[in-house]
């Protein structure tokens, strides 16, 4: 199959490769696949299978992502690939995230036609979503870099299992990520997603610190990671970490892939968890997969009204001035980007 020679990778004896992308540093023989099973090593050198390899492409609200804060009301020309660095046995896009490439039919989409595509359909922002970004990091810099002399944004929908000095190789092109955070205990990674918590909570700190937008979602999967206990945990760490500003989305979960035998999350522990969340100083609290309710409003921390009132991806009131204050008493409510009035959007796909 097709295959391009990866940049994120360090060359060993006996013809071994060390990928770098991510911190598993998979260390292969000739022949062997890494645990993404997208990156193979070709006679002691690591080619990507997947590079310009699109599963799906589509025009999103870049409130699906979810973003709440960057580039309010915009659409977002949304691309994805194959494969994982995780294995969550959960995964809504499982039928594209835990597939090997030749196992999956794509089609080949250059940098130079993912950016004309987005300008074509008047997308501001390029996504990288659906499966993981982080192990299609070749594609992603090469994208950000035609995206940027184009005046487009990038966006990365993630799980953060990203190796640091990968992050820096590319954060400069990245403007906004939401961060999966999927439990905040590592028995949970390690039983459940095959990974480790520390990389990606040290990954998310340095996101923030590289002037990326960053947002987190947690997943809230009933009797595995909705303790109040790891909750608060969590929110403590999101509030030193990440600061009182940073939007945070708490998710239902819906049975699928490997979990169907689970029932969906309660309303009243997605509630509870927002209750935490404000409880331990965030600002932004959000519930998400629960159309309708509340918790998708933001709410001006100065007087408490609601500044943007959302139905699920759409924004149905705004109630914030041009420098994003709230128009009942000036509280300024740390967004990136203006406000779009897109109107009514009907989803489509175009791959």
């Amino acid at each position: 199959m097709p295959a391009r020679e990866a940049r994120f990778y360090e060359t060993l004896e006996g013809g071994l490769v060390r990928c770098t992308i991510c911190p598993r540093r998979c260390v292969l023989k000739p022949g062997q696949r890494g645990f993404c099973g997208t990156r193979e090593n070709r006679n002691g050198r690591l080619y990507s299978l997947i590079y310009a390899e699109v599963s799906a492409s589509a025009v999103d609200p870049i409130e699906k992502k979810p973003l709440f804060h960057f580039e309010p009301g915009s659409l977002t020309f949304s691309i994805s690939s194959v494969g994982c660095n995780f294995k969550c046995p959960w995964c809504q896009n499982y039928h594209i995230s835990h597939v090997r490439p030749e196992d999956y039919r794509t089609v080949h989409m250059e940098p130079e036609e993912v950016v004309r595509l987005a300008k074509q359909y008047g997308c501001p922002s390029i996504s990288i979503t659906y499966n993981e970004p982080i192990i299609w990091l070749e594609f992603v810099e090469d994208v950000g870099k035609l995206a940027k002399r184009e005046g487009l944004e990038v966006v990365l929908v993630t799980n953060g299992y990203i190796a640091l000095e990968a992050l820096d190789a590319v954060a400069s092109l990245i403007d906004a990520a939401n961060v999966d955070v999927k439990a905040f205990r590592d028995d949970f990674y390690r039983r459940y997603c095959k990974g480790d918590l520390e990389s990606v909570l040290q990954a998310v700190v340095a996101m923030k610190e590289k002037g990326i937008h960053v947002e987190t979602t947690n997943l809230i999967i009933p009797d595995l990671n909705d303790s109040e206990e790891e909750l608060r945990d969590f929110c403590r760490w999101h509030y030193e970490n990440l600061g009182p500003d940073t939007p945070i989305h708490f998710s239902r979960f819906f049975p699928c892939y490997k979990m169907l035998f689970k029932q969906p999350t309660p309303v009243s522990t997605l509630r509870k968890a927002q209750e935490i969340a404000l409880e331990a100083g965030l600002r932004y609290v959000y519930v998400g997969n629960l159309p309708g309710n509340p918790g998708e409003h933001t709410y001006c921390p100065g007087c408490g009204r609601p500044v943007i009132k959302r139905m699920g991806f759409e924004i149905v009131e705004w109630r914030l001035d041009e420098h994003m204050r709230c128009t009942d008493c000036g509280t300024r409510i740390p967004i990136r980007g203006r406000y779009h009035r897109r109107g009514s959007w009907t989803p489509f796909l175009i791959y």
